[in-house]
């Protein structure tokens, strides 16, 4: 039964009660005269302001008031019942934290064709759309610290290095998840010619064999299927192997190291060394989470997910950075690329999209030269929605060596190695 007249929902459990505004206290109609009309969206609306109201009665002009303010709607909190709540959740994510931490030390587990199929039928593309739109909702100024507060206290966010610290600044999560950091906070180590792209927890780094590269200890996937087809490979297919077509000199060898950004890092990405982008390549496809358990679990997970491929050159060779999505971060942003739209609704399995930033005559972006697009050592390239992977895959002297260890937290500007 709806009051149509005060966009309500009155109480149904006596056909001779009346009902009011728990706010104003205006009086409705009485129950036993009110006539049974089809839901509209002005229904399912003052369904909406029940539900967040605690089941209570509130008019359309107090729900307004109370917007602004946060009085009114809000009901009396229960301490015992927010305790068990947000004490559970607690527990819940350390014992989530505790079961990754175990897996790493034992040896992986992969998973089956059928598994890995079961997992990629979930809708996360769907949901992380979703989760994209609710992200771009602005909040009530009232409601911003308390959801931001939590979340800084579940993922153990570090407020004192944004630039605004202030909480009521941020007009929605999206805004929150990519704030910008304290210029000081982040300085970029000078003695090392290749830095940290981004903060996050060290996955796994070393030389690159056989074409195969590890994306955890133990699990590997296929550099071609990752990177896709290069042009130099049509030059010597035949006698020479992926590995060998992308290097260019014989006293060099191809490195990878691979960053996981959790929930509560930040969520940029910088251009790690010196370097030119002469392609982007766009790959769409799945939304599965990189978390290291899932890593360890899903061979050539990074060759399954979406993921966006920069490749070009530096000072000792091929040179490329990879930004791959999971869940929840399907849009993947290029600061000097503007045209790149990831998690479409629909893509074809196995298709890429290529963008080209050598000079051209038909099209030539502002940045870009006879080489490509000019990035500077510690500059800012890009943002993911929330957390997520960056993958480096580079040219360097056979001694080169990295000065890291396996699962060490690292941050943006940070010496990964040195020759």
């Amino acid at each position: 039964m709806l009051c149509r007249q005060h966009q309500l929902i009155p109480r149904v459990k006596c056909c001779h009660a009346a009902a009011g505004c728990s706010v104003c206290r205006k009086r409705l109609r009485h129950v036993g005269q009110m006539r049974a009309y089809i839901i509209s969206a002005d229904s399912m609306a003052a369904a909406l302001r029940r539900l967040i109201s605690g089941g209570r009665f509130v008019c359309r002009t107090c729900w307004q008031r109370s917007l602004s303010t946060g009085r009114g709607l809000i009901p009396r909190p229960r301490p015992f019942a927010l305790l068990l709540g947000t004490g559970g959740g607690y527990l819940g994510y350390q014992h989530y934290k505790k079961r990754f931490q175990q897996d790493e030390e034992t040896s992986p587990h992969v998973a089956t064709p059928t598994q890995v199929a079961l997992y990629r039928s979930f809708p996360t593309r769907f949901l992380s759309r979703a989760w994209g739109r609710l992200n771009e909702m602005n909040l009530p100024t009232w409601l911003r610290k308390p959801i931001y507060s939590l979340y800084i206290w579940t993922f153990g966010v570090n407020m004192q290095e944004a630039a605004v610290e202030d909480l009521h600044h941020y007009r929605n999560l999206g805004e929150f998840f990519r704030r910008r950091l304290k210029p000081a906070v982040r300085p970029v180590c000078a003695a090392s010619h290749l830095t940290s792209p981004a903060d996050g927890k060290i996955l796994h780094f070393g030389r690159v064999k056989n074409s195969e590269v590890e994306q955890v200890k133990g699990v590997t996937y296929s550099l071609e299927n990752f990177l896709g087809p290069q042009s130099r490979e049509q030059l010597d297919s035949s006698s020479s192997s992926f590995r060998d077509v992308l290097l260019s000199s014989p006293d060099t060898d191809l490195f990878h190291v691979v960053v996981y950004l959790a929930p509560g890092d930040y969520h940029c990405f910088h251009s790690p060394a010196d370097w030119k982008v002469e392609l982007r390549r766009h790959f769409p496809g799945s939304l599965m989470s990189v978390n290291p358990g899932v890593a360890r679990w899903v061979k050539e997970l990074f060759c399954l997910n979406e993921r966006v491929v920069l490749s070009g050159q530096w000072e000792h060779g091929f040179f490329s950075l990879t930004a791959v999505g999971a869940t929840n971060v399907g849009s993947i942003r290029l600061y000097f690329d503007q045209e790149l739209q990831t998690n479409a609704p629909r893509y074809r399995k196995g298709s890429f999209f290529d963008r080209s930033y050598v000079a051209t005559d038909n099209q030539v972006l502002q940045r870009t030269s006879e080489g490509g697009v000019a990035l500077q050592k510690g500059e800012a390239i890009g943002e993911f929605n929330l957390g997520s992977t960056i993958v480096l895959l580079f040219e360097a002297p056979k001694d080169f060596v990295f000065k890291l260890q396996p699962g060490q937290r690292i941050r943006v500007g940070e010496g990964l190695g040195a020759h």
